[in-house]
């Protein structure tokens, strides 16, 4: 059975120092609306009906993640995957409303940046094809069987 059967409903929570802030660095770089705003919590969606949202909740003891992983250090926990239509447009619009590029990039047609809290998080342009090819259920089956 799923978690939840009569409503679809998805969110994802960052912490920081100031919720507040964070939040309007993510409604600025995506275009979406704030609700719910106080000092220890905000949400942002695309629409108050939109059936997912992006929390933001303070933290006065939260310390930004290091990227790339350092031992003893705190580490990413997860970051996003920000599809853009132009990749050099998406970072220069990323770094004015207040993101910082971060030092390593591992990926030639990927960019990880940090929001102001610390958070990394990735834009890219999706290109199908460079996907790995998997093979299918049944390939996979008769290979198992082999």
């Amino acid at each position: 059975m799923p978690l939840r059967t009569r409503t679809t409903w998805f969110g994802v929570v960052l912490d920081s120092t100031d919720a507040r802030a964070l939040a309007r660095f993510y409604a600025d770089l995506l275009g979406w609306q704030i609700f719910n705003e106080s000092d220890t919590w905000v949400d942002l969606a695309p629409s108050e009906d939109a059936g997912y949202n992006f929390a933001f909740a303070t933290d006065p003891l939260y310390v930004p993640p290091v990227w790339p992983t350092v031992e003893g250090r705190p580490q990413m926990s997860m970051h996003l995957d920000l599809e853009v239509d132009d990749l050099a447009e998406g970072v220069a619009y990323a770094l004015s409303v207040g993101a910082r590029l971060a030092e390593f990039q591992p990926q030639d047609d990927v960019r990880v940046l940090l929001d102001p809290a610390g958070h990394p998080f990735c834009l890219y342009i999706d290109r199908p094809n460079d996907y790995i090819d998997r093979p299918d259920d049944s390939a996979a089956s008769s290979t198992a069987d082999a």
